[in-house]
């Protein structure tokens, strides 16, 4: 029997390490592209300008809050994986390596199917401005608004977790490597910088890839680009925003004018246009 003083310290524990790994995702991006390489990398900012302080400050206030509902949602999944509920195994060999890696793909995949179509939903005009309009507050994100959301909007995305942990055998160390990949890169969609290479959105394999723009432009223009890792469900269900292609290699054209008006190759007035 789990008595209420072990679940409290399961709470207090988990809930110190997600926000130890929320500031170590967004806080070292943060201070890299925002602060430390803010002047030098400004050429790959998306937008060609910084959001105000306070936007910054209603992004973290939101992602603790978001935080403090993962954890009550992995609490109570604790209390149901130590009565036998969950599928959760501890013996690694009981499904082997490669099984290990499969789960952890496959979570991943469902996840971005689990995302999109959640998404979608709450774009919907009679849910949209009663959950996911906070989220859109940020126009210009920072890596700070990877989990801004609004509580009810933080239970959807916490959602997974239990589906997954009902449907299928999953590895602790399995669960952690998806929450790893999945806080990395929705920190990544949130930069506010490019840093995919030339052609990255539209290479034959590599479109299949989210990039930064790509969520930048969901948050600039709202009603396109809904996916999470992968541009699977934008393309087959035509949600790509029409010119996402296009500002993808805007945005890596101009940083590349920028730089070379840096090195005195590039007259300033050559690159006036791509900098608006």
């Amino acid at each position: 029997m789990i008595t209420w003083q072990e679940i409290l310290i399961r709470y207090v524990g988990t809930f110190a390490m997600a926000s130890l790994r929320y500031i170590f995702f967004a806080g070292s991006l943060y201070l890299v592209f925002y602060i430390w390489k803010r002047r030098d990398w400004f050429k790959f900012k998306i937008q060609q300008k910084f959001p105000k302080n306070k936007d910054i400050m209603r992004e973290v206030g939101y992602s603790f809050l978001s935080l403090s509902i993962f954890v009550v949602v992995g609490s109570i999944l604790f209390v149901l994986r130590k009565n036998g509920y969950t599928q959760v195994y501890t013996n690694f060999s009981d499904y082997g390596v490669g099984y290990f890696i499969f789960s952890i793909l496959v979570f991943i995949v469902l996840h971005d199917t689990y995302f999109y179509w959640t998404h979608r939903f709450m774009h919907w005009k009679k849910i949209y401005p009663y959950v996911h309009k906070i989220h859109h507050k940020s126009v210009n994100p920072t890596p700070w608004a990877a989990f801004a959301f609004h509580p009810l909007e933080a239970v959807v995305e916490v959602g997974i977790l239990p589906v997954m942990l009902f449907l299928m055998p999953l590895h602790p160390f399995a669960i952690l490597a998806f929450i790893l990949y999945q806080s990395g890169m929705n920190v990544v969609g949130h930069l506010g910088f490019e840093m995919f290479p030339d052609g990255f959105a539209s290479g034959k394999i590599t479109k299949w890839h989210n990039t930064s723009t790509h969520h930048n432009m969901h948050h600039k223009h709202v009603t396109c680009n809904y996916g999470l890792y992968f541009n699977f469900w934008d393309r087959v269900m035509g949600t790509n925003h029409e010119r996402y292609e296009t500002e993808f290699d805007h945005v890596r054209e101009r940083a590349k004018e920028l730089q070379r008006q840096e090195d005195g190759l590039q007259p300033d007035g050559l690159v006036e246009s791509l900098v608006k």
